[in-house]
């Protein structure tokens, strides 16, 4: 097999300073989850990148496949490794450069020679593996500023390494390295967007599903946890916590006035989901709300809502338009399943005329003729938990990472 290792670069991880560590153990943890169901790798974590070493084609495959939506990372190369012997190391560059013998494409030679003591100097080396591949590859011609490839030689203590890809990957910041948020999520396209974008600043995710059947179906709930289970191949398990509702929503529709049903309902979710996060010992609550894209989503609405708690409120969408939003659902792969027409809880009951300005004391004063606080609690106690992905035989080594 030509390709012997991974070299993956960090990106925002080489910003950190003491705690650099912290943030590339994370990452090397979630790399070793998210292919646990391929056997053990062996990674070399260091500084400034970090090396897997690949035993055979398949696992090559899968892992050039995944990495890219593994946070933290911010690009990687496959590299071939040879014996520190010009002839070897020419012979090699050549089976790298035959990828490309059916197009006509510019390259350079760049060389990073850390082994002071190999006998050639880096101009000799770029022009010994450069001479030799234009001798033997007449598809090939120099452009030292702007090439098609950049094949890279680097010359370290216990072997010749050689690239000539860039993979970009996701970016951001290893899932885990900034604590765990609870998201609120629907089944609609706003909310997975939203656990997408908080899990890319290191947050781990759970995530909360308010299920009122038989005015919300089956198939409602079977697409939220399929949506979790969508989010999962970003490098972290997630748990979805589904609470039974509808008590609590026919109770709300029987007390407070039908321009208000709406603000209430939020007001109730986000006073239950605040007590699931503290159960679990998350530190914040996400939503895919977006300013103004919904009667429930002014600045009004966002303030009466947010009057329940004082646990942080993390809206990663709160600027964006819809159509931004859907752009990054389908990038990630989560629209398609968020427009399946199962409708979730936020549609039942909805009043035609919806306030958008809703005032606090007004809100609270109907809340007030209703003693909630025993049906939150029901609500909560009677959830229903689902771990995504299904636990492999392999995951009983991370449970640290749940």
């Amino acid at each position: 097999m030509l390709w012997k290792e991974i070299l993956i670069r960090y990106g925002e991880l080489t910003t950190k300073g003491r705690n650099r560590k912290d943030f590339i153990q994370q990452l090397k943890h979630n790399i070793k989850y998210i292919f646990s169901d391929i056997g053990s790798l062996t990674i070399r974590a260091e500084r400034d990148r970090m090396h897997i070493v690949l035993d055979n084609e398949e696992q090559f495959e899968k892992i050039v496949e995944r990495l890219p939506r593994v946070f933290g990372i911010q690009s990687f190369s496959p590299v071939a490794m040879c014996e520190k012997e010009m002839e070897i190391i020419q012979q090699t560059a050549q089976k790298i450069m035959d990828r490309y013998k059916d197009q006509s494409i510019t390259f350079k030679v760049e060389v990073h020679r850390s082994d002071k003591s190999f006998p050639y100097q880096t101009y000799d080396i770029q022009k010994a593996v450069g001479g030799f591949l234009l001798k033997h590859n007449p598809n090939l011609s120099v452009d030292v500023k702007n090439p098609d490839v950049e094949l890279r030689v680097e010359i370290r203590k216990e072997a010749a390494y050689l690239m000539s890809e860039i993979i970009y990957g996701a970016a951001g910041m290893p899932v885990g390295s900034n604590g765990r948020s609870l998201l609120l999520l629907s089944g609609g396209i706003d909310s997975p967007v939203a656990g997408y974008l908080m899990m890319k600043r290191g947050v781990r995710i759970d995530a909360i599903h308010f299920f009122s059947p038989p005015y919300t179906s089956d198939q409602s709930l079977q697409k939220v946890k399929d949506l979790a289970n969508e989010l999962t191949k970003f490098g972290s398990s997630i748990r979805l916590h589904v609470i039974p509702f509808t008590e609590l929503q026919v109770l709300i529709k029987d007390t407070v006035p039908a321009e208000m049903l709406m603000t209430t309902t939020r007001r109730m979710m986000m006073k239950i989901a605040d007590k699931v996060r503290e159960e679990i010992g998350a530190l914040g609550l996400v939503t895919g709300e977006s300013l103004g894209q919904v009667a429930s989503q002014t600045l009004e609405s966002l303030t009466a809502i947010n009057a329940v708690t004082n646990t942080p409120i993390l809206r990663p969408l709160i600027s964006f338009d819809k159509l931004e939003i859907i752009d990054i659902a389908q990038q990630i792969g989560t629209y398609e399943t968020s427009i399946k027409p199962y409708e979730d809880c936020c549609t039942v009951f909805t009043p035609a005329n919806p306030k958008t300005r809703p005032k606090l004391e007004r809100v609270t004063h109907f809340e007030s003729q209703v003693d909630f606080d025993e049906y939150i609690e029901r609500a909560v106690k009677n959830r229903e938990v689902y771990t995504f992905p299904e636990k492999r035989a392999t995951e009983n080594k991370f449970k640290h990472l749940l």
